[in-house]
């Protein structure tokens, strides 16, 4: 596999698996052979517009491809957890978007797939392997903004159509809400940063479906506080700010695709330009490939026991807002 192409499969054909195949073809190493959805025209057409030869409609077919070596999964939330394990019992590695899964014990299962069919499986955090993340993050470990002590992030747009059944933004049924889709970003952040909260105080103002269309959550660690934000209904200046005793960090919006960040120290601005190729999913396929070549089942960078720790301060988030799915 060190000399051959890894063969890429993409299942569900929305928005995101449009930017990622884009992605995908500036890896060079990375091929893609096989696309699925549910809709055999959709699926054609995205398969011609991408140089790939198979488009299935249905999601069985693309997990029986012999060619395939590693799926990305990127249907709605609520489909995410059935979806990975059946890829991994039919021995295909997986990359799942994020949120990995609606709840905790779904994700566990998923994990647990992974390591009994002995296959690379990994939730999509795309940001952790952001060239201007990753070095930020390498010197706020480092010290160099002192001991952090508070972080303010927020993931906010406004999003048009919320309504409607089907709508994966505000459909209870499709896992819907600002949380499991933008909140988990400013959540990462402050779990990378600072771990696992001691507790968790939010708030949510919701749809007429039930789904949160934007929360606000307070993170209390022992000596550090992170204010973080989601909304569809308004717009943020989408910058991430890490304040420590030293000094501060600003990952410069868009900052969970950040091209840029910021050091301030003594009232001195370091600017620090980190152009993403692409739009940046090439650095978590790239991940991918140095697992799968190392034969890891997981990533060093984004570990399994760090999706599962994610997904519990969501499902303690969900708790405090009263925000329920059906499954």
């Amino acid at each position: 596999m060190n000399k051959e192409k890894i063969k890429w499969g993409i299942i569900g054909l929305g928005n995101i698996a449009h930017q990622f195949a884009k992605d995908l073809m500036l890896v060079e190493e990375a091929e893609l052979v096989a696309v699925a959805s549910r809709n055999l025209g959709k699926a054609q057409e995205f398969a011609k517009n991408y140089d790939c030869k198979n488009a299935y409609d249905s999601y069985d077919a693309i997990m029986n491809d012999a060619e395939v070596d590693i799926l990305y999964i990127a249907t709605p939330h609520n489909s995410h957890a059935a979806l990975t394990i059946k890829a991994l019992q039919n021995n295909k590695k997986v990359l799942c978007e994020k949120p990995i899964a609606l709840n905790y014990d779904d994700a566990l299962q998923m994990i647990n797939a992974s390591k009994a069919n002995n296959q690379f499986f990994m939730e999509a955090f795309w940001t952790r392997f952001n060239p201007s993340f990753r070095e930020a993050f390498s010197k706020i470990k480092n010290g160099e903004i002192g001991e952090v002590k508070f972080i303010n992030a927020d993931f906010a747009f406004t999003a048009d159509k919320l309504g409607g059944e089907g709508n994966r933004k505000t459909d209870i049924e499709l896992g819907g809400g600002a949380l499991l889709d933008i909140g988990v970003y400013p959540l990462f952040l402050s779990y990378v940063l600072l771990g696992i909260p001691a507790e968790i105080l939010a708030k949510s103002i919701f749809h007429e479906s039930g789904a949160d269309l934007q929360t606000s959550m307070i993170l209390q660690y022992e000596n550090a506080q992170a204010v973080l934000h989601s909304s569809f209904v308004s717009k943020s200046n989408m910058t991430a700010t890490i304040n420590g005793t030293k000094g501060t960090i600003n990952l410069n919006s868009l900052w969970h695709e950040a091209q840029s960040y910021t050091l301030v120290i003594d009232n001195k601005k370091e600017e620090h330009p980190l152009p993403t190729k692409g739009k940046g999913f090439t650095y978590e396929i790239e991940e991918c490939h140095h697992c799968i070549k190392e034969n890891r089942i997981e990533s060093e960078l984004w570990s399994h026991q760090n999706s599962l720790d994610l997904i519990k301060i969501v499902d303690e988030v969900r708790s405090q807002i009263g925000l329920e799915y059906s499954s």
